[in-house]
């Protein structure tokens, strides 16, 4: 059976660290960067990209849109 693999790109200079997509993620894949951006938000990126299943939770609930997602099956 072929299982779901995801990734995201997060525009990290758009992104305003509101972590609503670090909450959303099923897989607990987000957490935010302690590093900032341009403009001094902390933003959010993969920790765990192994467990992306692709499930766009988090860019559904980003209210910038911001990330982006895509996935694909693999066996």
């Amino acid at each position: 059976m072929a299982k779901m693999v995801g990734t995201i790109e997060v525009d990290t200079e758009r992104c305003k660290g509101c972590v609503l997509c670090v909450v959303a993620c099923p897989t607990k894949v987000l957490e935010m960067t302690h590093e900032v951006n341009a403009k001094g938000y902390h933003y959010s990126y993969m920790a765990r990209p192994d467990d992306c299943v692709g499930c766009e939770s988090c860019a559904q609930v980003c209210p910038d849109s911001v990330i982006e997602v895509w996935r694909a099956k693999v066996s």
